[in-house]
């Protein structure tokens, strides 16, 4: 990095060490005011005379000198902090992370479509092939308590690359596996490293688009991840219905098409953790000064790697088990997801045995997923209307007007859905059902994610991990009783007994919406949340 005289590419601030900084792997994105008022004055030159024109830069940015400790942070409006990117790049960034991770949930869904010439050509058992497919969930509940706190110390750039070419790699193996064994591997591994792509997108929309702009970045991403859910099985049963095709080519397809995503991602990213950025230019001024005293604030009490992972993998469950919020919002969507992934394994079978679908004809009926995660996002636009309406009166729970409709009609949707499909009733009379489904859900699945981060604040990536173990654990148990649960109960009464499971939880969002703020009072990680932002947007607390 080159300096020139009067360059506002960074400035230096000092501040005193007394000023603690809360730790955290879960450190506020953007950054943070960090002195009480600034004072020109010149940086500590060197005896040397080698660094005299990098110190002449350095003595014309902002500093405060009190105990010799010089904090380097972005200069305003610099294009290289990510929140200044431009529009253009913010978009390119958000369509390409957010296409990943639709790949990934298109990956896992379809793979449910190759069972029966898997089967045939392996010579496994269903509950073997089922296994492969729950295996990959499994990989997203777990790989990401792990892989965040990485992500956070060395930048998210790094784990895109790594994580897309190994999912390449992993559908690879998966299309040239001799044995079932090697199947259900391979989808593990797919799972762990398709985990921390997707799961890393959350956060860099949080990276680079502020609070009030986030709504239409993250409609995107889940409309992503659910919406891909459903196209993944459509294209997958026209491939299984090709005897020339079937289950090897969903595969090759399939990293194919992840190979193409992973050149766009590399060519069109850019690391958008701020404090890592930060760091590069404080290594940078270092070696160029040969004065070890730059800093970034998020040095600062650094907990070592090891202190993060332990925290990254800990905090999530001590969220999940004391905070009534993230247990209840947890709850709710585990369930929701689990039912979701039920389906995804047995709808085919459903509409084969009632209808007499082919192959083919049944992957289309995947398309009421997307279809139904579209009217959800467009359900969700309204939703961020009310929220800037009512926010100012109902703060956080301004959320959830659109989730307390959705917990009503996605028990109706599930009901129409079960009791409809029946030879003597039209299939597309259950397919609206399912459609209804699917939208509440959309619905319930972007609300968790808003809410929570808007309560849990510094927070907020612990709360997430918390809800996606519990979401992803549940999803990976469903499917391996979806055969015996439809062999005991019938499609019918499966799914009336998930359809009244979720009617029990029509309360969650109403509790929540009326009780929420209440609720947060009583909890102490909620109490700590707010003296963290009250010390950010004025550290003279300290001093006082």
């Amino acid at each position: 990095m080159t300096y020139h005289e009067g360059d506002p590419a960074f400035r230096v601030l000092a501040i005193k060490c007394e000023h603690q900084v809360p730790e955290s792997v879960d450190p506020p994105i953007t950054p943070v005011p960090l002195v009480h008022e600034e004072v020109y004055t010149n940086a500590p030159r060197q005896t040397e005379e080698r660094d005299e024109e990098t110190l002449k830069t350095i003595s014309h940015t902002p500093t405060m000198v009190e105990n010799e400790l010089f904090y380097v942070d972005f200069e305003d409006g610099d294009r290289q902090n990510p929140v200044n990117f431009s529009p253009a790049r913010k978009w390119a960034i958000t369509i390409n992370a957010c296409a990943f991770t639709g790949i990934v949930a298109a990956a896992a869904s379809s793979y449910t479509m190759g069972y029966s010439s898997m089967i045939g050509d392996l010579d496994c058992t269903l509950f073997q092939a089922t296994l492969g497919f729950s295996v990959f969930t499994l990989g997203f509940a777990f790989a990401p308590l792990v892989t965040s706190s990485f992500s956070e110390e060395f930048g998210r750039f790094p784990f895109y690359i790594v994580s897309s070419f190994m999912f390449v790699l992993s559908e690879v193996m998966m299309a040239l596996a001799p044995n079932v064994q090697v199947v259900i591997i391979a989808r593990a591994i797919g799972g762990c490293f398709g985990s921390t792509g997707a799961i890393l997108v959350a956060g860099t929309i949080a990276d680079i688009w502020l609070p009030h702009q986030r709504g239409f970045p993250i409609s995107l991403y889940a409309l992503a991840a659910i919406a891909s859910s459903g196209l993944g099985p459509m294209v997958a049963g026209w491939i299984e219905a090709n005897p020339s095709l079937q289950w090897r080519w969903i595969q090759w397809i399939q990293a194919i098409v992840s190979g193409v995503c992973s050149i766009s991602m590399l060519l069109i990213l850019r690391e958008t953790r701020s404090t890592v950025i930060l760091a590069r230019m404080v290594r940078q001024v270092r070696k160029d000064t040969g004065d070890g005293r730059y800093c970034t604030r998020s040095e600062a009490n650094k907990p070592s790697l090891m202190s993060m992972i332990a925290t990254s993998c800990t905090r999530p469950l001590r969220l999940l088990f004391t905070e009534p919020i993230v247990q209840s919002f947890s709850l709710w969507i585990g369930f929701v997801w689990g039912v979701l992934f039920f389906l995804l394994d047995s709808v085919s079978g459903e509409f084969q045995n009632i209808y007499g679908f082919g192959v083919g004809e049944t992957g289309s009926v995947f398309a009421t997923i997307a279809i139904g995660s579209l009217l959800g996002y467009l359900v969700n636009i309204y939703q961020e209307r009310l929220y800037k309406k009512h926010v100012h009166r109902k703060g956080q729970e301004a959320r959830l007007y659109i989730a307390c409709v959705a917990s009503i009609t996605l028990p109706i949707g599930m009901l129409i859905f079960a009791w409809t499909a029946r030879p003597d009733i039209p299939w597309i009379v259950p397919l609206t059902g399912l459609t209804l489904f699917i939208t509440s859900a959309f619905v319930i699945y972007q609300v968790v994610f808003i809410y929570l981060a808007d309560c849990y604040g510094p927070y907020a990536s612990s709360a997430l991990a918390g809800q996606s173990l519990c979401r992803n654990t549940l999803s990976t148990i469903f499917p391996l009783f979806t055969s015996r649960m439809i062999d005991l109960l019938t499609y019918k009464w499966a799914g009336t007994v998930f359809a009244l499971i979720a009617a029990i939880m029509i309360p969650i969002p109403y509790i929540l919406f009326f009780y929420g703020s209440r609720i947060r009072v009583c909890s102490p990680i909620s109490q700590k949340i707010l003296e963290i932002e009250a010390e950010q947007k004025n550290p003279d607390l300290e001093k006082s």
